[in-house]
C-alpha cells in the first residue's frame, strides 16, 4: 500500500508511520528525515534545503521531488511505502500521480491528521528538536495552512481521504489510523 499522511509540523506523523511501518511492513519516507540528514551530510542539496529550512520555508520542488523519486524507485518501495511531508503542494500531488502512474501504481489513501494550532505549539516545545524555533515552527505551520491544505480538497475528490481525528493518546490515534487503513484496503481491493 502507498499511503500519504499529511498534517502540520509536531501532528504526530512520524509517530504514527512509526507504528504503521511495523502493521503494513513497508517503508517509511519522511522528506523531513531525509532532508535533515542531507543537511548534516553536508551534501549540495543539504546545503540548498538548509536555506530554505532556515526561513520556515517549503523546500523547492526540483529538490524535493529528485530526493523522493530516488527513493521510490529503491527496491524496498516496490510493495508500497508511507510518504510523509510529501506531496506538500497540489503540484507535489500531480507530479507524484504522474510518477506512479508511469510505474502502473497509484496512491492508495490519504491520511490528515488534524491536530489545533494551539496544541501543535504545545506539542513543539515539549519536543526540544534543534529546528523547532517557535517563529519557523509558527510559519512552518502557516505554511502548511496555505500550501499543503489545498491537497486535502484534491485527494477528497479522489475519495482517498481520511481526516483523523489527531489528539488523543498515540495508541488512540493509531486506532483511527488502523481504521482508516482498513477502508484503503476495501476500497483497494474494489478497484
Amino acid at each position: 500500500m502507498r499511503i500519504i499522511l499529511i498534517g502540520p509540523p509536531g501532528a504526530g506523523k512520524g509517530t504514527q508511520c512509526q507504528r504503521l511501518v511495523e502493521l503494513l511492513k513497508v517503508p517509511h519516507l519522511s522528506t523531513g528525515e531525509m532532508l535533515r540528514a542531507a543537511v548534516r551530510a553536508g551534501t549540495p542539496e543539504g546545503l540548498q534545503a538548509a536555506r530554505s529550512m532556515e526561513q520556515g520555508q517549503l523546500v523547492p520542488d526540483p529538490l524535493i521531488v529528485g530526493m523522493v523519486t530516488r527513493r521510490l524507485e529503491a527496491g524496498d518501495c516496490r510493495n508500497g511505502c508511507l510518504l510523509d511531508g510529501f506531496p506538500r503542494t497540489l503540484h507535489q500531488a500531480e507530479i507524484l500521480d504522474d510518477l506512479l502512474e508511469r510505474r502502473a501504481m497509484s496512491v492508495d489513501g490519504v491520511i490528515e491528521l488534524a491536530v489545533p494550532r494551539d496544541e501543535l505549539v504545545r506539542r513543539m516545545l515539549a519536543r526540544k528538536r534543534a529546528d523547532d524555533d517557535p517563529a519557523i515552527f509558527s510559519r512552518r505551520i502557516t505554511s502548511f495552512e496555505e500550501q499543503t491544505a489545498p491537497l486535502l480538497e484534491y485527494y477528497g475528490r479522489q475519495e482517498k481521504l481520511a481526516c483523523i481525528d489527531g489528539l488523543g493518546t498515540a495508541d488512540e490515534i493509531f486506532g483511527r489510523v488502523k481504521a482508516a487503513v482498513k477502508r484503503f484496503e476495501r476500497s483497494r481491493s474494489v478497484r
